[in-house]
């Protein structure tokens, strides 16, 4: 692809908002702040600020979705998207898209430094909802100016935000694209989140969530990713990438990843330890859990929305169908 599709180099900037004592309360009740959220935006606001599009990251996304950062060699995780020429053109477009609250890639979360006690929020970090996170977006968008988006973005849990931004505020999206998503988490989805965040608090690492500054729980944390990591991929993609092949012909019996797919699974939990906040893990997964915006919850019968729709799904997503 020429450098004329591409965007270049592009920097994370950072809001904080809910400085006390005007500070951010969640559904779940409590209160915190500051709040800060990091945000990458790409292309240009018209003056009318009427060509903002916001995109929704995954659960283990960041908001770097375009561009690179000085000196990294791979782009943005949804680089193929976003830029001048693309499905998200900025050469038309406003793009923007934000570490979700409760995240670890420079949005407030456990991780933080809880101000009223200069130590990591860890557990004492209030829990959160996808409305929660949407409702933090809704503070930066009214920051930047726009008081409508043209749309809004995302797959998996990013979808959740766009569904949850239709829901909780509907005069302030023009067009809505929810990509392999769902209203609600079925009671199976729900179970497999659950394994993992067992996963996680039965790693001794964990330590009730009091971690930071010591061992991280990095083998719970890798076993949940690869628990997760199952789910992502259909059965007859797993077929088509590993089958039944082993890693070496001359492998012996052990309890080894002997077969190509048990290699894939430790190497995707191992990386992942690498960039990712156990307890974020722990507060997001319950997030998704927690939404339902099934029935009437996401447009009551007696609520007029003019909003469009484009949605996506794939038949061979089975965790999203």
């Amino acid at each position: 692809m020429g450098k004329d599709k591409e965007i270049g180099i592009v920097k994370t900037e950072y809001f904080t908002f809910a400085n006390p004592p005007d500070e951010f309360k969640p559904e779940s009740g409590g209160a915190i702040g500051p709040v800060t959220l990091a945000y990458e935006t790409y292309g240009s606001l018209n003056s009318e600020k009427s060509n903002a599009i916001l995109v929704g990251h995954s659960f283990s996304g960041d908001a770097h979705a375009a561009g690179f950062h000085e000196g990294d060699k791979s782009p943005g995780w949804w680089n193929d998207m976003i830029g001048p020429g693309k499905a998200l053109d900025t050469n038309k477009y406003f793009v923007i898209c934000s570490n979700v609250l409760g995240g670890c890639k420079g949005s407030t979360g456990p991780s933080s430094i809880n101000p009223k006690t200069g130590a990591p929020y860890a557990l004492d970090f209030p829990m959160i909802t996808i409305a929660d996170m949407v409702k933090a977006q809704k503070y930066l968008i009214d920051y930047l100016g726009i008081k409508k988006l043209l749309c809004a973005v995302g797959g998996s849990m990013g979808g959740m935000q766009v569904l949850q931004w239709v829901s909780s505020y509907p005069k302030h999206v023009h067009s809505a694209i929810p990509i392999a998503t769902a209203l609600r988490h079925s009671p199976q989805q729900i179970a497999f989140d659950e394994v993992g965040r067992q996963a996680v608090m039965a790693d001794t690492a964990w330590n009730e969530g009091n971690y930071y500054g010591k061992a991280i729980p990095e083998r719970g944390l890798a076993v949940a990713r690869m628990i997760g990591h199952i789910t992502y991929m259909s059965d007859r993609s797993m077929e088509e990438k590993f089958g039944r092949k082993l890693k070496a012909k001359d492998q012996k019996f052990k309890f080894m990843a002997d077969f190509e797919v048990e290699g894939y699974l430790r190497y995707r939990g191992d990386s992942f330890v690498k960039r990712f906040d156990a307890n974020s893990y722990l507060y997001i997964t319950k997030a998704m859990d927690y939404l339902d915006l099934s029935g009437e919850r996401l447009i009551p019968k007696d609520k007029k929305v003019d909003i469009k729709f484009l949605v996506l799904a794939f038949k061979s997503d089975w965790l999203y169908p």
